[in-house]
């Protein structure tokens, strides 16, 4: 049995800071160490009394209180626990490569508007390339980046990083999905008039700098994607989901 009360609430500690272990251990009294303790400690400068949550990234939280802070990190006697739901809805981001450190900051973006799940993707017309000795580190560098922007922005659940895919590969992906948009500069539909569903999954699509194929195009919208346009302006690859992400979570989740 639990140490501590569980139940299935979102925890509200009034914005209490959130640190993530790989393993939440199910006791009473726990230790976060290594880097997220000397964050804690050195940068935040957390003291004992304070109160803050901690997490596995699949939804399990410990709420608390600080009972210590020093080298060996930060001590935390927990108060409750909490199992965060998945959401009704699934938000799943298809990101086409984009250059640079553009990549990891589609990433975090992505990550504090409550995407779900990010599938980085090779288009045929993107700057970067991720060859196989270059495909690991890319993604955990997205993974990284998914981690930290779900620490910043309070979130009990890290999205998921697919590894990275091929345009066959995501059509065939879209299947799982029940509403898919690609976002494209001529598409005759607005993303605010398109009727959207409060279950299930929507995936939308963000092609790289130089645009979409025509290949790629044809291949999505058989696929079963729906071309929609954001607006009047272009945005770039690394903060159109970001506004896509916004604007679908307005109209499901936080209206």
């Amino acid at each position: 049995m639990s140490a501590v009360p569980t139940d299935d609430r979102v925890p509200e500690l009034d914005g209490a800071p959130l640190f993530l272990l790989d393993e939440l251990p199910d006791t009473a009294d726990l230790l976060v160490d290594g880097a997220e303790g000397r964050h804690a400690v050195d940068v935040l400068r957390l003291t004992p009394g304070e109160r803050v949550r901690v997490g596995d990234g699949r939804g399990t939280v410990a709420a608390g209180e600080v009972t210590a802070a020093g080298p060996q990190g930060l001590r935390v006697q927990v108060s409750a626990r909490h199992e965060v739901p998945p959401p009704a809805l699934e938000l799943v981001l298809v990101q086409a490569l984009p250059k640079g450190e553009r990549g990891p900051l589609a990433v975090e973006l992505a990550t504090e508007l409550g995407v779900d799940r990010i599938v980085p993707w090779a288009a045929s017309r993107c700057v970067t390339r991720w060859r196989e000795d270059r495909a690991a580190k890319g993604v955990a560098k997205w993974r990284a980046a998914a981690r930290a922007a779900s620490k910043q922005s309070r979130r009990p659940r890290v999205p998921e990083v697919t590894d990275v895919l091929t345009t066959r590969q995501v059509c065939g992906a879209l299947a799982d999905v029940d509403v898919a948009l690609v976002l494209h500069e001529q598409a005759r539909h607005p993303l605010a008039r398109i009727e959207l569903p409060t279950s299930g999954s929507i995936a939308v699509i963000v092609g790289p700098e130089g645009g979409l194929s025509d290949g790629e195009v044809v291949a999505l919208n058989a696929a079963g994607a729906r071309p929609v346009r954001l607006g009047p302006e272009v945005l770039r690859t690394s903060t159109a989901g970001a506004a896509a992400l916004a604007a679908l979570s307005v109209r499901t989740r936080w209206a």
